[in-house]
């Protein structure tokens, strides 16, 4: 957690636990003192879907900081490598500066929705395999989860 001034009133790992994340939103907002709270996050789905779904359930502000975007920032930052930590500070500061971001709203439970419907693990089960060096071809059944066949390859 930073202020408007980019100063860290707060910095700690916590559980992914419902009770955990009610414990730090509480801190949070003690902390603010008043002021508007501004959350923010580098994934709108997977992890994190706990806190937004919490954070979203509260009425919560919660902006979305594309990957690329903190990617590119935290090279302008002092820290050796990439660490949750550094991340989180890059996240909270480029949550304070950037007015281009876009807030994640309830309706982007559809969007995770689908993600999730076109998303799955593919096996592949080798039947034959090559016996000889010259020999290239391998035989085998593909097996998809639900939802898997639309992730399965890409144009």
């Amino acid at each position: 957690m930073i202020d408007a001034d980019g100063n860290r009133l707060l910095s700690q790992k916590i559980p992914n636990d419902e009770p955990a994340l009610l414990e730090l939103i509480a801190t949070v907002l003690k902390l603010a003192e008043g002021y508007d709270v501004i959350w923010a996050t580098d994934l709108n789905h997977g992890g994190p879907a706990l806190l937004i779904a919490i954070l979203v359930a509260h009425g919560q502000t919660i902006l979305y900081i594309p990957g690329r975007i903190v990617h590119h920032a935290s090279k302008l930052y002092r820290g050796e490598g990439k660490t949750d930590a550094k991340d989180a500070a890059v996240i909270a500061d480029q949550a304070r500066m950037r007015k281009d971001l876009q807030a994640l709203r309830a309706g982007d439970e559809i969007r995770t929705g689908l993600r999730i419907l076109t998303a799955g693990d593919v096996w592949l089960d080798p039947i034959a395999l090559p016996h000889e060096s010259n020999q290239t071809m391998v035989v085998a059944t593909v097996r998809f989860a639900p939802g898997a066949r639309t992730a399965w390859h890409s144009h």
